[in-house]
């Protein structure tokens, strides 16, 4: 093998202890569990209770359909228990009780594998669905599921390898997994940058300004945002250098933690400003999941001690 490809093969598959996957687990775990027993009122008012009801989700779903016949959606669970002579209502609260009860299996990693799929699946399923409600929080969501899915479960604190004791995973595995986790969100900060630094409005405050003035996300006082133009400035210039910048400084050792502490207070910032509770919690769980420190992890990793 040459120099080259032993370097390439080095950085795609960088021995990990897999602590990463424990934190995106229970992170994603939580985050399910939070947005189902969110919905714990208003599932089925959320779905329609019949196929011929025109509701939010329906409408939602007809426009997937226009697009494409084969995103997973709620329909076809309520088609399939129509065929079993199940009530439909039965059928939705069914879905709400299996995701909940799979986010707290994923969140104990507890039959792991299986968790994370039918998490994802019927996460997926409930956001496509409700497409005209859905934003972030649920695209990302969805994103982390799936890598969660593909991982290399169980990890070493889930309760599947403390009551089968299962065989830890091979270090060089987690690390590629962990690998593509890092590269996917180089990725998307740098065009979400890229993408808010090309207009005028995020240089001069005016996208922040939107943002926290647009109900429902309004929880700061109009009167007291006019008084702070120029922190409103700064704070979108701040953003725009953030998530451009990420691709580049996230890798360096010396800015590795000043960049992820700051994005880390980014998103802790617009969950508590606008009440995007659940946006803010998915994007800090993903990037601790991709670059906390070694010096972060609550045990010891022979393998990242230059992480």
């Amino acid at each position: 093998m040459s120099p080259v490809r032993e370097q390439l093969r080095a950085w795609l598959f960088p021995p990990d202890n897999g602590f990463w996957l424990t934190l995106l687990r229970t992170g994603l775990g939580l985050q399910v569990i939070l947005y189902t027993w969110s919905f714990r009122n208003d599932w089925s008012y959320f779905f329609p209770g019949s196929r011929f009801q025109v509701s939010q989700s329906g409408l939602g779903e007809i426009i997937l359909s226009s697009e494409t016949s084969w995103t997973p959606r709620i329909g076809w669970l309520v088609t399939a228990g129509d065929w079993a002579h199940l009530n439909q209502q039965v059928v939705l609260w069914g879905i709400w009780l299996v995701l909940l009860l799979s986010g707290c299996c994923v969140l104990a990693g507890f039959f792991s594998r299986l968790a994370a799929v039918m998490a994802w699946f019927l996460y997926l399923c409930s956001v496509k669905s409700g497409g005209l409600l859905a934003y972030g929080v649920d695209t990302f969501t969805t994103i982390g599921l799936f890598y969660l899915m593909i991982a290399p479960l169980p990890d070493r604190f889930a309760v599947d390898s403390i009551l089968w004791k299962r065989r830890l995973q091979d270090p060089e595995r987690l690390g590629f997994h962990r690998r593509v986790l890092q590269l996917h969100l180089c990725l998307i900060y740098f065009f979400g940058g890229i993408s808010k630094s090309v207009g005028i409005d995020w240089w001069n405050g005016n996208s922040i300004w939107r943002a926290l003035t647009r109900p429902p996300f309004n929880l700061i006082a109009p009167e007291l945002l006019a008084r702070s133009v120029p922190l409103l400035v700064a704070l979108g210039i701040a953003v725009c250098l953030l998530e451009t910048g990420y691709p580049i400084f996230i890798w360096i050792r010396r800015t590795r933690v000043p960049w992820l502490l700051g994005v880390l207070v980014m998103h802790l910032a617009i969950g508590l400003a606008m009440g995007l509770y659940l946006f803010a919690l998915i994007m800090i769980v993903l990037n601790l999941a991709a670059f906390a420190p070694a010096r972060w992890l609550p045990m010891k990793n022979e393998f990242l001690q230059n992480a």
